[in-house]
């Protein structure tokens, strides 16, 4: 189906060929996949030709056997690489988006050829300032893999260790900023004509995956996460981290150990329960211990070395716990296990960063969390999936309009993957068996006297600051009072309603006065007898008596029907 689309002056953007280009490319898409109803509501459709509407029911017959959810899926797809990251990035959030469109942005597959060798020596040679055959004693032009970012090479350098090469598509870093300054502009017309796009904030989650995204272009800082990460299993036998080659790797390319061994599938050349076990426990001290965590740990990014060693590949998405968020995590790790929903509720409230709740919503909440809870503890140990019950918790919150920090969703996404190889492995495997000791040991290690001492001396130290800081900021309370500038936001919790009332009895009173003046004085002229007259009756008087009975009627079939009157 050829859709002819033309592209006028697009505001909020830049205007160089390369973004009319991609934008005509865009719309043809969503319009090609049923979405010429939005195109219209954005305000696309003024780019379109003048066969615009047969063009769009055209595009929606092609795709109407299609649920909605799964043509969103399959023109993420068809965007490019760009929106298929954005889709896996949402699939991660469902306090942003529906259970069923997360369900399916899951399923979003990066379907990307491998780009020519020439291209991938050009960008090597260009980033490491030297030819690739004196930089490789060998290099293997067909791929081992090619990904939307970049894909990878096998090569052996002078010394003889193999390698993994991993380099940029050419040019990627240029697409993609195309395609977020479209994105952001797309956004910012969603908010302005969607009014329900304001919980979804489109502006501010875009800006939050460029900056995602952005960080995955710099091929150094995946370089620190591997190098974080082996500081963090130094000592620790059953997991092995690639050595990067700091001198062959840049923001474009990055050179580490080449890393065999068997994938987690291959269960006959392993020992599963011992993967299984391992594997969790590795996840868990990420989580609750370093609070470094790998964000996409799937089987595509395991692989099982000699004596049953776990090695993590691919460091691009990682995340960041804080000391106080794992602590909150570890507090309803165990009320889940204590069944103490009342416990889970509060660490959910303290975590969230809107914590105005009602008291009532606040009883409910807990009593849907205790429902929750009741659920799961029923079912034996190794059938509760501690990721999906976090999901769950997540779910619940969402409800409550509370809105938990983005790795707290990253955190129970990296479960869910984890807990579902480790069944797939043993399927007596249990996560929640698991993560109960490293729960309990950050608990103890709040109790611990170096612990206790510590916090204490970091509280003194936020009152010394707060005593410093008190005198001038009741100076500046004083001077903005004296200059008539100090405000005070008040806020009267149902005075809108009252408003509105005292209004109704105005308008009300203001008709009555009206339809009083007008009974009385059409009567008096009546008495008087002013002509003209009817049947002996003055006109005037009976218009006057006809206009108070409309405007009587007119009063009472208002307030009957409680309307603004």
């Amino acid at each position: 189906m050829n859709i002819k689309i033309q592209v006028s002056k697009i505001g909020g953007i830049g205007r160089t060929y390369r973004h009319i280009n991609r934008y005509r490319e865009i719309v043809a898409i969503l319009v090609k996949h049923g979405f010429g109803d939005a195109v219209e509501k954005l305000d696309l459709h003024k780019r379109l030709d003048f066969g615009k509407n047969f063009i769009l029911r055209r595009a929606a017959v092609e795709t109407a056997h299609l649920f909605h959810y799964e043509r969103i899926r399959i023109a993420t797809e068809e965007l490019g690489p760009t929106f298929v990251k954005f889709g896996q990035m949402l699939s991660t959030r469902p306090d942003l988006v529906p259970p069923d469109l997360v369900r399916e942005l899951e399923k979003l597959q990066e379907s990307v050829p491998q780009f020519s060798t020439e291209n991938a020596r050009q960008i090597i040679e260009e980033e490491l300032g030297s030819p690739v055959d004196l930089l490789f004693k060998d290099f293997v032009d067909s791929p081992l893999a090619a990904a939307s970012i970049a894909q990878v090479h096998k090569a052996v350098l002078p010394e003889g260790d193999t390698v993994a090469v991993k380099v940029q598509r050419p040019n990627i870093d240029k697409i993609i900023e195309v395609d977020l300054e479209i994105m952001l502009h797309l956004a910012a017309l969603a908010e302005k004509h969607f009014k329900e796009a304001d919980v979804f904030d489109p502006v501010g989650t875009v800006k939050e995956f460029a900056r995602v995204i952005r960080k995955e272009l710099n091929f150094r800082l995946e370089a620190a996460n591997i190098e974080h990460f082996l500081i963090n299993f130094k000592s620790d036998r059953t997991i092995h981290v690639p050595h990067v080659y700091h001198t062959l790797s840049s923001s474009k390319v990055l050179t580490m150990e080449f890393i065999g061994g068997y994938k987690v599938s291959e269960i006959t050349r392993i020992n599963p329960k011992v993967v299984a076990s391992r594997g969790s426990d590795l996840v868990l001290k990420q989580i609750f211990i370093d609070g470094f965590f790998h964000a996409d740990p799937h089987p595509g990014n395991i692989r099982i070395l000699e004596n049953n060693v776990i090695c993590f590949l691919d460091y691009g998405m990682m995340g960041v716990l804080s000391k106080e968020h794992r602590e909150r995590l570890a507090d309803i790790l165990i009320g889940i296990i204590t069944k103490d929903a009342s416990k889970v509720t509060k660490t959910l409230l303290n975590l969230s960063k809107h914590k105005q709740v009602e008291d009532e919503d606040s009883e409910i909440l807990e009593s849907d969390i205790c429902e929750l809870i009741e659920i799961y503890s029923a079912c034996p140990p190794n059938e509760v999936e501690l990721g999906t019950l976090l999901q769950r918790i997540g779910d619940v919150v969402i409800e409550y309009h509370l809105k938990l920090p983005r790795d707290f969703y990253l955190l129970a996404k990296a479960l869910v993957i984890i807990e579902g190889v480790g069944r797939e492995l043993d399927p007596d495997f249990s996560a929640v068996e698991h993560s109960t000791p490293f729960a309990k040991k950050l608990i103890r290690e709040r109790m611990n006297p170096k612990k206790l001492i510590e916090d204490f001396v970091n509280s003194a130290l936020e009152a010394r600051l707060l005593m410093r800081d008190l005198p001038f900021e009741v100076r500046e309370i004083l001077r903005l009072t004296k200059r008539g500038e100090a405000k005070i936001r008040f806020e009267h919790e149902g005075l809108d309603q009252m408003l509105k009332t005292l209004d109704q009895i105005a308008n009300r009173m203001v008709f009555a006065v009206v339809l009083t003046s007008l009974v009385i004085g059409s009567a008096l002229i009546v008495l008087s007898g002013i002509p003209p007259k009817w049947h002996e009756i003055p006109v005037i008087g009976i218009a006057g008596f006809m206009t108070a009975g409309m405007i009587g009627f007119w009063l009472l079939f208002l307030i009957i029907r409680r309307e603004n009157m």
